[in-house]
């Protein structure tokens, strides 16, 4: 469902027709599944800070799926490296071998990641800490984290919502994505969600709707 988004007029437009279509009944489904993953316990956060380990330079699709084996098994907390390395690359994922490790590395710091996350000042500085802290997260990858258990207010900007602010007049996409202007992107991103009314949160999902057809997590 790729749209012809030329202005922030045009972006605005759009997820307001969205808003009044079916589609909002499954962005606000997606949202309550974020908010429930709040209330779980360090296991599943960890699950799902691996989820989005494994969807740098990857797909979410196939984040899920090997998030959902590894449910079944809890391997993402007790599979060695190589058992990890080697279901990753029966599954089909590109970076088998450095994934594992980054998993395996973020059990050190992130196995109670849910008490250490919320014990916090907000999340903004949560994503500080995980930047820092977990190797193989970048501020995309701890935004989309973030996201997924349950916090509102951060931006995932992934090439999709880039390409879509760019179109639209917004932005000019960086060759790097620094700090400092990850940070101005994102204030960007906050307040055309704000004139939407909606969460930037809420916003990523429609938007990224536009680009795939899909609203996944």
């Amino acid at each position: 469902m790729k749209l012809n988004i030329e202005s922030r007029k045009d972006l605005i437009r759009i997820v307001e027709d969205l808003k009044a279509d079916d589609i909002s009944e499954i962005v606000d489904k997606r949202i309550r599944e974020f908010e429930s993953l709040y209330k779980k316990g360090n296991k599943e956060w960890f699950n799902e800070l691996c989820f989005c380990l494994l969807t740098a330079n990857s797909s979410a699709r196939l984040g899920i799926d090997i998030q959902d084996y590894m449910k079944e098994n809890d391997g993402f907390l007790t599979y060695d490296q190589k058992e990890l390395s080697t279901v990753l690359k029966q599954m089909g994922h590109r970076f088998y071998e450095k994934r594992a490790e980054y998993i395996i590395l973020a059990r050190d710091n992130a196995a109670d990641i849910r008490d250490k996350i919320t014990s916090m000042e907000n999340e903004f500085t949560a994503r500080e800490w995980i930047v820092k802290k977990i190797k193989g997260i970048g501020y995309k990858e701890s935004s989309h984290f973030l996201r997924n258990v349950g916090y509102k207010h951060l931006a995932i900007l992934d090439k999709h919502i880039l390409r879509i602010l760019s179109n639209s007049g917004l932005i000019e996409v960086p060759k790097t994505l620094t700090r400092k202007k990850y940070y101005n992107i994102e204030q960007v991103f906050s307040s055309l969600a704000e004139e939407a009314s909606l969460t930037p949160a809420e916003l990523d999902l429609y938007l990224w709707y536009t680009q795939t057809g899909e609203v996944l997590k």
